[in-house]
């Protein structure tokens, strides 16, 4: 990618009369100006040979991207071994769905501390990471809202380093609820962005995989998403940030008004 795209998570909305499919929902996303989606596969993997042909007619039609949100129940540092290999399974088939759209990236939370260390915890997730075979479908690791949760910036990062099929999916309103309203100004986005090219390259700054969204959070971290005008989190500054380091890649919005909000940003970038 040469730019950055502008999607929604899951399908729009629209008028409120309209029921989307993927299908039907690419064409109409795309017929407004926006460039993504990522597929929600949260639950349950939704893909099947029934409307495979009809997502890939509309992603090559309107030249669109399209990422996937893997499942919820993933937790690679469960206590029990089982479960390990329960979430190893729904990351693969996640990923094997979306390898058949010929879609980017998954995302998905890689585990909890529950009551291990953050370095017992980091080892058992990095071990199971190296089991995931390499499909030619980026698997993205998303930072988490809440400090309980493994998966700060600098967690992932050297996930990053160590897994080469690896790669960041960075939510900065996740950052910003995880470090109790840390970023305010145009600086703070650049300081993460400096981070990350320096860990892991600059080649890294050209192909991101982003989400955002106005946010609610207290002393514990994340609560829920918010329409970014509801929120404190400074959007304009963080696309300003992206702009200045020349930053590629996909921002998804997960904002309740999702088209609303995506438009939004892609009119800030554009301008």
């Amino acid at each position: 990618m040469d730019k950055l795209l502008f999607g929604i998570s899951g399908l729009p909305i629209g008028d409120g009369n309209t029921k989307f499919t993927y299908k039907t929902g690419i064409d109409y996303l795309s017929s407004i100006g926006l460039d993504a989606m990522e597929l929600p596969f949260v639950r349950n993997v939704n893909v099947t040979s029934k409307n495979k042909d009809g997502i890939m007619d509309s992603k090559i039609k309107n030249n669109f991207y399209l990422s996937a949100h893997g499942s919820y129940y993933i937790n690679l540092n469960a206590d029990d071994l089982e479960k390990q290999e329960a979430s190893l399974e729904r990351i693969i088939k996640g990923a094997e769905a979306l390898k058949s759209l010929s879609g980017r990236s998954l995302v998905f939370h890689p585990g909890f501390y529950l009551k291990d260390s953050k370095e017992e915890t980091f080892n058992t997730i990095r071990d199971n990471l190296l089991k995931l075979p390499s499909i030619n479908v980026d698997y993205r690791l998303e930072t988490t809202g809440k400090g309980t949760q493994f998966g700060s910036l600098k967690e992932n990062i050297e996930l990053c380093k160590a897994v080469s099929n690896c790669k960041l999916c960075i939510d900065f309103s996740h950052i910003h609820a995880r470090e109790n309203g840390s970023l305010k100004s145009q600086d703070d986005f650049d300081r993460i962005l400096n981070f990350v090219g320096e860990e892991l390259g600059e080649d890294a700054l050209y192909d991101l995989h982003i989400h955002m969204a106005g946010i609610n959070y207290g002393e514990k971290g994340e609560k829920n998403h918010l329409p970014f005008l509801e929120s404190d989190f400074p959007y304009k500054e963080c696309i300003k940030s992206l702009i200045k380091f020349n930053a590629k890649g996909c921002i998804i919005c997960e904002s309740p008004m999702l088209k609303k909000d995506a438009l939004l940003l892609k009119k800030i970038y554009s301008s």
